[in-house]
């Protein structure tokens, strides 16, 4: 009973910390290192997918262990347990993922100009190139920008201003089958299923396990394995 008063009074009070730390934005370089040692922390429990009481819960334990102390005995016990959580919450997360995904890929394959290939992936033409098309031996030059389902950009040449270069058999399946469809100077959208992207392991914290990618490629160069662009 004094067990489940104290995590009951834990809870309350980091709610409490957390509706106070949600009003602050750090403004000096010393609140904005500690801010992002906050956002450095928290890329460890993303994977979780925690509930609001949950995260009140793990910010209770952390507050506690970082003052020393520490109301359970032997923390290092749970870890196996943790590990069974995250397995857990990541094929559930992945589950969901994929369930949107194909929704979105379905929505995708019905446009206008939409073609799906026999492994599942959605090209749509946005600009017709006229170009030579790269084989999967080749290297080539893209700009590209990456987004998940919800239109959340995860990766994207064209933010960095730079393009990039890279070997056709070392990139995600569905960009290799992808690009080889393309010609230089085209540029299309290309939806990726999970199993040809990152699968349900995915690449945390930008890509969650199970996600659909949305790609816009536009192929700039074909580089031949050794040479450079043609």
């Amino acid at each position: 009973m004094r067990r489940n008063l104290f995590i009951l009074m834990a809870t309350c009070t980091a709610w409490a910390t957390l509706a106070d730390a949600a009003q602050l934005a750090p403004k000096t370089e010393d609140e904005k290192t500690l801010y992002a040692l906050g956002v450095l922390l928290s890329r460890n429990v993303q994977p979780f997918g925690f509930s609001a009481s949950e995260l009140a819960m793990v910010q209770a334990g952390l507050a506690d262990g970082a003052q020393g102390k520490v109301a359970i005995d032997n923390p290092d016990g749970y870890v196996p347990k943790l590990q069974e959580l995250q397995q857990t919450r990541a094929a559930a997360g992945a589950e969901k993922e994929k369930a949107s995904g194909a929704a979105f890929l379905a929505r995708a394959a019905a446009e206008k100009g939409a073609t799906k290939t026999a492994s599942g992936i959605v090209i749509t033409t946005l600009t017709a190139g006229t170009g030579a098309s790269p084989t999967a031996q080749d290297i080539v030059k893209v700009h590209y920008e990456g987004t998940l389902v919800d239109g959340k950009v995860f990766d994207s040449s064209i933010e960095r201003k730079e393009p990039a270069t890279f070997p056709l058999t070392g990139v995600i399946p569905c960009w290799t089958e992808a690009v080889q469809l393309m010609k230089v100077g085209g540029k299309s959208k290309v939806v990726c299923p999970s199993n040809l992207a990152y699968g349900d392991a995915g690449r945390p914290p930008k890509i969650p396990g199970g996600a659909t990618l949305i790609f816009q490629v536009e192929l700039l160069d074909i580089v031949k394995a050794g040479g450079v662009g043609k």
